[in-house]
């Protein structure tokens, strides 16, 4: 019997477009028609000022980083098999902060500011470090 996997999204009718869209290797997010701000995680109105005139858009893939932890113990699966990781908040180019898994990258290495870029893994949004 396979084990639940704690790491994979449950999309619903909104949030369908999202995750098709990572399975395809593309970022969104969403923009504000009212006050052109971009926000993440998607909603269906600007979390800024309330419109409700909000699209997706494609994301550059560009982050920085602003703060991470490494996880040495995690025993729901599939985590308990990819420790140690970095659990991380970046700061995409487009202005929105998101959560996020690091890959690739040496926990006791990392600088706040490091510039990172997307990538995907089973679907769903990781980093790994570079811009290029």
């Amino acid at each position: 019997m396979t084990a639940p996997r704690h790491d994979l999204p449950e999309a619903d009718a909104f949030t369908r477009a999202y995750w098709e869209a990572a399975a395809g290797g593309r970022l969104l997010l969403r923009r504000c028609g009212a006050c052109g701000r971009a926000h993440h995680y998607p909603r269906e109105f600007c979390p800024h000022c309330w419109s409700e005139d909000v699209t997706w858009e494609t994301a550059s893939g560009l982050a920085t980083l602003y703060t991470w932890s490494v996880v040495h113990r995690n025993d729901l699966p599939p985590f308990r098999d990819r420790t140690p990781y970095v659990a991380a908040v970046v700061d995409l180019a487009e202005g929105p902060r998101m959560m996020t898994e690091l890959v690739g990258a040496d926990g006791d290495r990392l600088r706040a500011g490091a510039r990172l870029r997307v990538a995907f893994r089973d679907g769903v949004p990781v980093f790994r470090p570079g811009d290029g």
